[in-house]
C-alpha cells in the first residue's frame, strides 16, 4: 500500500510548535498550582499554626510567672542561689586572717620595751594594718616597735614549692602619740602605727607563711631604738691630684 503525505512541511512545523506550546503551558500551569499550594500552606502555618503555638507558649509563660510570683520570699531564694554559685571563687580567693596572731607575736617587742595593743584594724581593700596601742616605756618602746615592723620579713612557700621571702611592711607611719593613764593609773604613751602589708602574708596561695625578724646582724634593743639615719657608710679618702 502506498501512503502519500499531503501535509506540507510548513504545516508540519506549525503543528509541532503548537504541541510544544501546549506542553509548556501545561507545565507552567502545574508549577503555578504547586506554588500557590506551597504559599497557601506556608500562610496557614505562619498565621494559624504559629499563632496557636505562640498562644500556648505565652500561656505557659504566664502560668510559670504566676507560679513563681506565689513562691514565698522569692527574692531571698534567688539571692541565696546567686551567692551559692560564688562560694567556690570566694573560697579560692579568701585570705587567712588568723595569721595576724603569728604576726603580732613576732613584731611585739619583748621586755623592757613592752607594747600593749588596744585596737587593730585590717583593711583588705587598701592592704593597710592600723594598730592602736600604748607603751609604759615612753617613746623608746614605740620606736623599737616601729623598727621591728620595718625589719620584719614574710617567709612562705609559693605554688611551685619554692621558698620565698619579702619585706612585710611599707609606708610605715606613727601618729596620734600622746600621754595618758591606763586603768591602774600608770602613765603611758598612746600611739597609732599603720603600714601597708604584703598581700602574701594572708594569701591562701602562700603556704607555711610566717613572719621573721631580721636586723641585718644587729639584733639588740639598742640598735632597734636608734634611728637608721645616723648610720652611714664610711667616707672614702680623697686621692691627691684629683
Amino acid at each position: 500500500m502506498i501512503e502519500i503525505n499531503l501535509i506540507p512541511d510548513v504545516k508540519r512545523e506549525l503543528i509541532k510548535a503548537q504541541r510544544i506550546r501546549s506542553t509548556v503551558i501545561m507545565i507552567s500551569i502545574a508549577v503555578g498550582v504547586i506554588s500557590i499550594a506551597a504559599v497557601s500552606l506556608l500562610a496557614i502555618y505562619i498565621f494559624a499554626v504559629q499563632t496557636v503555638r505562640g498562644g500556648i507558649t505565652d500561656n505557659a509563660i504566664k502560668q510559670g510567672s504566676d507560679k513563681l510570683a506565689n513562691v514565698e520570699d522569692l527574692s531571698k531564694v534567688l539571692t541565696i542561689q546567686n551567692q551559692l554559685t560564688k562560694i567556690s571563687d570566694l573560697n579560692n580567693n579568701k585570705n587567712i586572717y588568723s595569721r595576724i596572731f603569728g604576726l603580732l607575736s613576732s613584731i611585739i617587742p619583748s621586755s623592757p620595751n613592752d607594747v600593749q595593743i588596744s585596737n587593730l584594724k585590717i583593711d583588705s581593700t587598701t592592704e593597710l594594718i592600723t594598730i592602736e596601742g600604748q607603751a609604759p616605756n615612753s617613746y623608746a618602746a614605740v620606736e623599737v616597735f616601729r623598727k621591728t615592723i620595718e625589719v620584719a620579713k614574710v617567709k612562705y612557700t609559693d605554688s611551685y614549692d619554692e621558698a620565698q621571702e619579702l619585706t612585710l611592711a611599707s609606708n610605715i607611719s606613727t601618729t596620734n602619740t600622746s600621754y595618758g593613764e591606763d586603768s591602774s593609773g600608770t602613765k603611758v604613751l598612746r600611739f597609732t602605727i599603720s603600714f601597708v602589708y604584703a598581700p602574701e602574708l594572708f594569701s591562701i596561695a602562700s603556704k607555711n607563711a610566717s613572719v621573721i625578724i631580721t636586723t641585718k646582724g644587729n639584733a639588740t634593743d639598742s640598735y632597734l631604738g636608734v634611728p637608721n639615719s645616723i648610720f652611714v657608710d664610711r667616707a672614702k679618702d680623697i686621692m691627691e691630684g684629683q
